[in-house]
């Protein structure tokens, strides 16, 4: 990592190595960040479950070297008093699987994809767990979100979906809404939600070969939910970010806005 950056040098980043999961074949590392004073002030915190882990805090690990500084980020905006102190969990992807495990459903004509669910099970039935048992966490569906960019923004929405009593909170950055033609617009669509997680949506205006299609279809995810009973403003933030592109720098630059949105100092 690159220095000085202040949770890595307080041991505030640790790292888990090959955590097992009997809903998914291959181990995945964790990696977590706890917030300034978390050794010393034995208050209990609000979590993020990231995906794609290596990218959040180390340009080593990072995809094309790039991370999103979430650790400083999140630093910097608790020193401001901008949030509350939050504890983020980001999972690490199993490089050729990633599209396997992130996607709800198997593509027709790739014939890819398609074990979201299990994933979404080992989220909520072994990582957290996991998590609450390890660190001092809120455990209630409100303190806990769940997050990602990209096909990670994808399954994080299907996270909501299958587990809304547990994530009460959703993040979805430039979510994959094209997969199998829209299959996660359907799957929200025909889905009874015992609840609502509060959602934030966005994507950039210069996203992908073709961005006004990927502008579209954030437009027609946003639709769903609001037909489904969110309301924008209440329970959906949404945002079509001028100018930013399909990249790890994109999502960082805004993840002070996702933080601010899911863990304000009045919690929603």
């Amino acid at each position: 990592m690159d220095l000085p950056r202040a949770a890595r040098d307080q041991n505030r980043i640790r790292l888990h190595r090959r955590f097992p999961s009997r809903y998914l074949s291959t181990p995945r590392d964790l990696i977590v960040y706890l917030p300034p004073g978390y050794d010393h002030s034995g208050a209990r915190h609000p979590v993020l479950y990231l995906q794609d882990g290596q990218n959040l805090f180390d340009p080593a690990t990072a995809f094309g070297g790039n991370d999103w500084r979430a650790d400083i980020t999140a630093d910097s905006l608790v020193a401001s008093g901008a949030i509350r102190p939050a504890i983020l969990v980001g999972i690490y992807n199993t490089g050729v699987r990633r599209i396997s495990e992130y996607t709800p459903t198997r593509d027709r004509r790739t014939r890819k994809g398609g074990k979201a669910e299990r994933y979404a099970q080992m989220l909520a039935r072994e990582v957290k767990p996991f998590i609450d048992a390890e660190y001092r966490t809120r455990k209630a569906a409100a303190e806990t979100a769940v997050g990602g960019s990209s096909l990670g923004g994808l399954l994080a929405l299907t996270t909501g979906l299958y587990y809304p009593r547990v994530f009460g909170k959703v993040a979805a950055l430039s979510p994959s809404v094209w997969w199998d033609g829209g299959a996660i617009l359907k799957m929200i669509a025909s889905a009874s939600w015992p609840r609502r997680p509060i959602v934030w949506l966005d994507a950039g205006t210069e996203e992908g070969s073709s961005p006004p299609q990927v502008i579209a279809d954030l437009r027609l995810l946003r639709g769903v939910l609001l037909e489904k009973g969110w309301r924008e403003g209440v329970d959906l933030a949404y945002r079509e970010v001028p100018g930013a592109g399909h990249n790890e720098q994109a999502w960082g630059a805004r993840f002070g806005c996702v933080l601010e949105y899911l863990f304000p100092v009045t919690p929603k």
